[in-house]
């Protein structure tokens, strides 16, 4: 009888290791679920979003282009492209900013998800940022967080301190940042400045 009480203490002991191959299968399997669960209700809710989104008028290159600020947290706007995916039916802006000696430069990307081609484009980045995921090592780290109630995706690489933030606005408007030579709090502080919620 000891023996048998003796191995399931060995066995109990073993399952509760965070670093034990066993627990980190059960949670890898738990996050799986949690992942799939998710999926499925952002799918549920995104079909009246999509409907709603292909029946309204993307924005233009103007009104995206008069919304985009002549400067973001000190640095100037130094180029821009609007249209870019306008050959795919498609509204989109792109934007840089650097700061006086271009030591720092702050990118952004943005993609209306208005009309019948973005709102599928944008569907598929909404699934994305359902999912719960985290990753790091030597170089750096991955993963999805929830700032100001919006989902998002966080990569930060250490070496050269350059970090990328994704971000869905209103599940309309897409939006990719890049800060160079900028940490995640920065790049935050840079799209915080936008004013996104003018966008639409």
């Amino acid at each position: 009888m000891k023996k048998y009480v003796l191995a399931l203490f060995v066995f109990s002991a073993l399952v509760s290791c965070k670093d034990n191959p066993v627990s980190k299968k059960i949670k890898e399997t738990k996050d799986a679920v949690s992942n799939s669960t998710n999926a499925v209700q952002e799918m549920n809710k995104m079909q009246d979003d999509i409907k709603e989104l292909q029946e309204t008028t993307p924005l233009t290159n103007e009104e995206l282009k008069s919304w985009l600020p002549e400067e973001v947290e000190g640095m100037k706007r130094i180029s821009y492209k609007a249209g870019q995916a306008g050959m795919m039916n498609i509204s989109s802006i792109e934007a840089s900013y650097a700061n006086e000696d271009k030591s720092k430069r702050f990118t952004i990307n943005i993609i209306d998800g208005a009309g019948q081609v973005g709102a599928a484009a944008t569907a598929g980045l909404r699934m994305v940022m359902s999912q719960d995921f985290e990753e790091e090592d030597e170089n750096g780290s991955r993963k999805t967080v929830t700032k100001n109630g919006k989902k998002a995706i966080e990569e930060y690489r250490s070496g050269n301190n350059n970090s990328k933030i994704q971000l869905m606005e209103g599940n309309r408007f897409y939006l990719e940042a890049n800060g160079k030579n900028m940490d995640l709090d920065e790049t935050w502080d840079a799209i915080d400045e936008l004013d996104l919620e003018k966008l639409g």
